[in-house]
């Protein structure tokens, strides 16, 4: 079965951290670019960060930039979102995805499997 599971959603106070993991089973997992995304309600869905299959490729939404880090560890099949200085607006469910087409935020036709989501809110 082709599967990916996100977890380490909470809730934070604001300027917490937070890191975000997304285990993948099923597939070939370093030959896919994988993405998180995010939506809050009454929102439309958001690409946050992506990171390539090929070594040095990463994005960022300019409102994370500097505050949040992609990584990934293909041994364990698992992609990182850490996220630092959280702000109220952060708050949302955060998925991720993964594809074989390319690193974007903006083209959600490029993934073709996606996770449950998990639930980050950032509150005091």
């Amino acid at each position: 079965q082709v599967q990916l599971v996100e977890s380490g959603g909470d809730l934070v106070q604001p300027g917490g951290s937070l890191t975000l993991s997304c285990a993948a089973s099923g597939f070939t997992f370093n030959y896919y670019d994988i993405g998180w995304f995010r939506q809050a309600p009454g929102k439309e869905r958001e690409g946050v960060s992506c990171i390539g299959s090929r070594v040095g490729i990463t994005a960022y939404v300019n409102s994370v930039k500097g505050r949040f880090t992609i990584s990934r560890d293909n041994e364990k099949n698992t992609v990182y979102l850490k996220m630092n200085s959280l702000k109220p607006e952060d708050t949302a469910v955060y998925y991720c995805a993964a594809g074989r087409n390319g690193c974007s935020l903006f083209n959600f036709q490029l993934y073709n499997t996606w996770g449950q989501g998990t639930q980050v809110t950032v509150s005091s």
